[in-house]
């Protein structure tokens, strides 16, 4: 009996000391978990760092491109012509449009300007229809009474249309220095397609360069009591930037009617109007870039 008891009493104390030896290690698993949970957070920190720095640089990059995305700003005057041809002519700046006026024939040798998106777009002058001699003309000149009862419309070289930013450049675009006697078909027909493409073009590209006028010949007939030249046919020039370089374009028509005619079948390089016209066109171009530009039409950049 005492024997019994004293293999119950070591059996308990031997249980014990079992225990003991393994329950800290039970106790220290939970301080590991922890540990490796602690471990876990600074690395998901240490990942993201490198994206950070990632996305730092892509947003430098970006700056850049913003900066060199700026609206190229054509030099003041680019548009004014020169004549190559001995031709009368005294030259004019008004509001909204400087002209070549040839007092020979009563008519513009050419008129030039720029045309902008916001001038394009503007509504801010009403149509003034109010047909007067240019007050700064020297010589002679046309009068209204000239184009009466003649079968010849008054047409704008440049159009009232385009001058709707400014009453002053609005009426001063009634001036008969502006004027040319064309035929109502053409003038109400392509003429006007064309000159309403012209805002379409300004207003896609920020700005526009035109230059128009008649083609000058000597066996122009004359009408009215001041003997008003009929040119045969008329010219329009036409030049953008598009941040990589100039983009030109011609047109050239009779004056006649056009009746189903497209734009675009009578678009032309600037080069082939320079030969008929004796003018030439945008000469403060950089020659390389004007030479470029002038020899062929870039269908590419010309929406119709």
């Amino acid at each position: 009996m005492f024997m019994g008891a004293c293999i119950v009493v070591a059996c308990f104390i031997g249980f014990l000391f079992i225990y003991d030896y393994f329950a800290p290690a039970v106790e220290r698993k939970p301080a590991v978990s922890e540990k490796k949970g602690q471990e876990a957070v600074p690395s998901k920190k240490a990942a993201a760092a490198p994206k950070q720095k990632i996305q730092d640089k892509t947003s430098a990059n970006k700056n850049p491109v913003k900066s060199s995305a700026k609206t190229f700003k054509i030099p003041a005057n680019t548009e004014i012509p020169r004549l190559k041809a001995k031709r009368r002519e005294q030259v004019i700046k008004h509001e909204g449009y400087t002209v070549s006026y040839n007092s020979d024939y009563r008519i513009a040798n050419w008129v030039a300007y720029e045309l902008t998106a916001m001038e394009a777009k503007s509504k801010k002058a009403e149509r003034s229809n109010k047909f007067v001699p240019d007050p700064l003309v020297k010589g002679a000149t046309a009068t209204n009474e000239d184009y009466t009862h003649t079968g010849y419309d008054r047409g704008h070289l440049a159009p009232a249309g385009d001058m709707k930013w400014s009453a002053k450049a609005m009426r001063e675009s009634f001036y008969l220095s502006n004027i040319c006697p064309q035929k109502p078909k053409l003038n109400r027909g392509i003429w006007k397609d064309l000159e309403e493409q012209c805002r379409l073009w300004a207003l896609d590209g920020g700005s526009l360069l035109i230059v128009t006028g008649p083609v000058i010949t000597d066996d122009m007939k004359r009408l009215g009591k001041n003997r008003v030249a009929v040119p045969k046919s008329f010219y329009k020039v036409l030049c953008y930037h598009t941040g990589k370089g100039y983009k030109g374009i011609g047109f050239l028509f009779e004056n006649r009617d056009y009746k189903d005619n497209s734009l675009e079948s009578m678009a032309i390089p600037v080069d082939s109007v320079e030969k008929i016209t004796g003018i030439d066109f945008f000469p403060s171009i950089p020659d390389d870039q004007e030479e470029e530009m002038e020899a062929a039409v870039d269908w590419s950049s010309w929406s119709f």
